[in-house]
């Protein structure tokens, strides 16, 4: 196993990306196992050329061609997990429809038939082979419990919170012992459904407990065909992010109206904030003195020092490879000319 390197210890402000990377055309044409390895290689090098301090892998593996407009986001992790079937028919679909609110699924991922468990679900495998590859610190993501819980069709716990919680150990027995720098947890169903902040906080720690070194969650309002899927504000949910066992938060802020800026200000201040400061739900791409700008205006709102990352809003995978590399590369300059240096 590799020895796994630290985070950065400089400068105060860190770059980093949230997960997902354009897919390389030549990796859909022509997938393999070394394919795979060599895409994967390819994006921690463009990261850390690009100025990235603590880059991701991408996420290159958990494509679905079947449901690739989340890119595996789900189905990565429940179809492999025990106790999950993916073969729904029309009554499974009917019912899934017929008892959710995620208007934008047309099905479930997966319907639970019996008690959860690991089954072939091998996160560390992954993990491993991204840090065999990333010359340096990284950060692996892991979807959250409560997210994944969404998109099932529940048929053995017949309660939410148990299917959440047990969803939770499963992913918590997966992330111990991964060997990245920092573990982020990703969710982005609840800035929509403020009201089972307790819940999702439970099972998101139990994730974030399991894990032996620096922690981040990410909260965006959805990136659904490059499309806002979820409504609310950051302000409902305060306590819910307060309450968290992350050292950094990552949120979405560049795609968001300004008053969720002030909103942040009243975080308790015990946990580091990550700034969203380039939007991936569009091409135009960023100048630096955008980038400089943003956190300049954001340090005034929630006050000087408190901002511990700069990073997209989301993934990258809806963009083209070409403007999600010079996004980047101004995401790094424009923290550079916002630091001085």
């Amino acid at each position: 196993m590799n020895t796994i390197p630290p985070l950065p210890d400089g400068p105060r402000i860190l770059t980093t990306t949230v997960g997902s990377y354009p897919l390389p055309d030549w990796l859909t044409a022509l997938p393999s196992e070394q394919a795979v390895t060599d895409a994967t290689r390819v994006i921690f090098n463009t990261q850390r050329q690009a100025g990235i301090d603590l880059p991701t892998d991408g996420e290159l593996y958990r494509f679905d061609i079947n449901h690739p407009d989340t890119n595996g986001m789900i189905e990565y992790f429940v179809s492999p997990m025990g106790g999950c079937d993916t073969t729904i028919g029309r009554a499974e679909a009917e019912a899934f429809h017929a008892n959710q609110s995620m208007g934008f699924r047309a099905k479930p991922a997966a319907v639970v038939r019996e008690a959860l468990h690991g089954g072939g679900l091998n996160l560390i495998d992954d993990c491993q082979r991204a840090a065999n590859l990333a010359g340096g610190a990284f950060k692996f993501t892991v979807t959250s419990p409560y997210m994944l819980a969404r998109t099932l069709l529940d048929q053995h716990y017949h309660d939410f919170a148990a299917l959440t919680l047990a969803l939770a150990d499963v992913l918590a027995g997966q992330v111990s012992g991964c060997p990245c720098s920092c573990l982020q947890v990703d969710e982005a169903n609840i800035p929509g459904n403020p009201s089972d902040g307790p819940l999702a906080a439970e099972a998101i720690n139990k994730v974030l407990d399991a894990f032996d070194g620096p922690t981040a969650v990410h909260f965006c309002f959805g990136n659904y065909g490059g499309q806002t899927i979820q409504t609310g504000k950051w302000k409902p949910l305060l306590e819910f992010l307060d309450s968290l066992h992350a050292d950094h938060l990552v949120l979405e802020l560049a795609h968001r109206p300004k008053d969720d800026l002030e909103a942040i200000k009243d975080l308790d201040g015990k946990t580091g904030i990550g700034l969203g400061v380039v939007d991936i739900k569009v091409n135009e791409v960023e100048t630096a003195e955008d980038i400089a700008r943003s956190i300049e205006e954001a340090e005034k709102v929630i006050g000087p020092g408190r901002v511990k990352y700069v990073h997209p809003d989301c993934g990258f995978w809806m963009l083209k490879r070409s403007v999600a590399d010079r996004k980047m590369a101004a995401l790094a300059i424009g923290r550079d000319l916002f630091l001085g240096r």
